[in-house]
């Protein structure tokens, strides 16, 4: 068992994380909608600095969706995110702003 600051700490295998990856991103996705839809734009402040990889898949997700509803809170969260999502950002945005519903 790995320990940091005497509390154990979980390690996933590769595929364990690939696993717990889409789950995560999954969750995340429900949340932003549910944030953009109540207009809590403050949530995208708790993106910046997760997994770069999970954050990818996120905005695959959302991409896929086609759900205009997100529009919104990805322009909030663009304007605090580091640059290569802030670009893969400005991509979903597109794709959903030219997407039929």
């Amino acid at each position: 068992m790995i320990t940091n600051f005497k509390l154990p700490l979980l390690v996933f295998t590769d595929k364990g994380w690939e696993i717990e990856r889409d789950i995560y991103a999954n969750e995340l996705m429900e949340k932003l909608l549910d944030a953009a839809i109540n207009r809590q734009y403050e949530f995208v402040e708790t993106m910046k600095d997760r997994n770069r990889g999970m954050i990818l898949l996120l905005l695959d997700k959302i991409a896929d969706s086609r759900n205009k509803e997100f529009l919104v809170i990805l322009m909030e969260w663009q304007m605090i995110e580091y640059k290569n999502v802030r670009n893969r950002l400005k991509e979903v945005k597109d794709v959903l702003e030219n997407s039929n519903p």
